[in-house]
């Protein structure tokens, strides 16, 4: 077992011989609070159906979105989340915290499905229609409640919008497992992802769903491959700059591919773009799968990665600056906004459609969901910081 003398060896040898990793840093990486924050912003704009604001979001234009951003970042906070504690008071310790996150996390779907399912009947009874019942996937539930309950225990039954959660609980999971090899040999585990990636994909796997024709819309053999990125890369960032000295030719080639997917994806609303491409790149690029996290997917999140890298740096001033703290804080408390932007996206959704889809109401119900998940973020550090000053 690894103790504290281990840990204060790791940071003395390191920080004399080679850069320290960034699991071992001190301090808070605001970037990952401003990317996680914004991520959550994405996901509450673009669960809004037809949304004009959505277009402020990477969706339209690029084959990743918010999703990727928030499961990689979600991978790299867990390991600096996680790996001091199992370094300092041993693998069992680290790996108590581990499922005791899981089970928040685990407590707060259920919640949030309870929640969500009580609003869309709510709105369906008052209605009279059953439409947004079906709309939302909730059928089943009143098909055979019983048994669409235990499968919603299972997380196996899940309306539209609420495969997010399932999916980070089964990565964190099995993450224990992962975290003592994270920290020795990151090349072997990324390796190893990208091997479960490739076969998931080969051989079309995935964790069977609710009706039994369904299957995990995020499919977690596939999306594993996102999390466990980001975990290595909070292992080994400081590695990177072994490539920098081709950063020019890397880059060009992300920018590249970026402005190819921003073709492609614009011509999906543009009928004039979509002309423009040959029949034999449409055969050879789609279907653009997301629920196995198509490879042209992950190429794109990784060139938006190493753009990202380059232009924003740890100690970049705009991350402090006042008109942004909304989506620090936002990332600072990403489960209880994401809870809540997800439910606030139905309401929103509802709002919309009672004023048929005006431009004014899309607008009004973006604005003020993200006002009200910012207020709740400013809340919740409220909370937590009188909490420290009581201790």
């Amino acid at each position: 077992m690894v103790r504290g003398a281990e840990l204060r060896y790791q940071l003395l040898r390191m920080s004399a011989a080679a850069p320290v990793p960034p699991y071992l840093m001190p301090g808070r990486d605001l970037r990952l609070d401003f990317f996680r924050g914004l991520a959550l912003w994405f996901i509450y704009l673009d669960h809004i159906p037809d949304n004009l604001v959505s277009w402020l979001t990477v969706r339209n234009y690029g084959f990743s979105d918010a999703t990727e951003i928030f499961v990689f970042i979600s991978g790299y906070t867990a390991v600096i989340a996680y790996s001091r504690m199992m370094l300092k008071d041993g693998w069992p310790r680290a790996a108590i915290r581990i499922y005791r996150r899981v089970w928040q996390l685990y407590v707060a779907h259920i919640l949030l499905f309870v929640a969500f399912t009580a609003q869309i009947a709510w709105v369906s009874m008052a209605r009279d229609t059953t439409q947004l019942i079906e709309e939302m996937q909730l059928l089943g539930l009143g098909q055979n409640p019983y048994q669409a309950i235990l499968e919603a225990a299972l997380l196996k039954f899940r309306p539209v919008n609420l495969d997010v959660l399932p999916l980070y609980i089964v990565l964190l999971a099995a993450f224990p497992f992962a975290l003592p090899a994270l920290l020795r040999w990151p090349a072997a585990v990324i390796a190893g992802s990208f091997a479960l990636y490739a076969v998931t994909s080969h051989f079309a796997w995935n964790l069977p769903g609710y009706p039994d024709d369904k299957v995990w819309f995020f499919n977690p053999m596939a999306w594993q491959v996102a999390f466990y990125s980001g975990a290595v890369l909070a292992v080994s960032a400081h590695r990177l700059a072994i490539l920098d000295r081709w950063s020019k030719t890397v880059t060009a080639l992300a920018v590249a591919y970026l402005a190819f997917a921003a073709f492609i994806a614009l011509s999906w609303h543009y009928n004039s773009l979509e002309r423009l491409i040959p029949d034999w790149i449409a055969r050879q690029i789609y279907p653009i799968d997301k629920t196995n996290l198509d490879i042209l997917r992950f190429i794109h999140f990784a060139a938006l990665a190493w753009l990202v890298r380059f232009l924003v740096r740890p100690n970049a001033q705009f991350l402090k600056w006042r008109i942004f703290e909304p989506i620090r804080r936002c990332g600072e408390h990403s489960l209880p906004v994401f809870c809540l932007g997800t439910f606030l996206a139905v309401t929103a959704q509802i709002v919309v459609a009672r004023y048929e889809d005006s431009i004014v109401s899309q607008v009004l119900v973006s604005l003020a969901g993200l006002v009200i998940m910012s207020l709740f973020a400013y809340t919740a550090s409220w909370f937590k910081a009188q909490g420290k000053v009581r201790a």
